[in-house]
């Protein structure tokens, strides 16, 4: 009698990667590395044979939230600069 197990999943490690990797690359928006970033942590925990994925998932997911927010703070600055630049030269 043969008995075959079935192998374990890797979906959430494997999609955590894949997000990082378009989130990095296509430029996607802040809502895809936040999922990718809780995908890849929960695959950490549940799926011991995805880890090297998740981790790297992580880690991608991590560098695009990082993008983004540097972004967001370069636009704000210039934006708040420009206005003061406005306001106190006259229009």
């Amino acid at each position: 009698m043969v008995t075959t197990t079935a192998p374990a999943p890797t979906g959430l490690g494997t999609a955590s990667l894949v997000l990082g990797i378009c989130s990095l690359l296509a430029g996607w928006t802040f809502f895809a590395p936040v999922v990718g970033l809780c995908l890849g942590i929960a695959s950490r925990r549940r799926e011991p044979l995805a880890r090297g994925r998740a981790g790297w998932g992580v880690f991608l997911n991590l560098v695009a939230l990082a993008v983004w927010i540097v972004l967001v703070v370069v636009f704000v600055t210039v934006g708040t600069f420009a206005a003061w630049h406005h306001a106190t030269n006259g229009a």
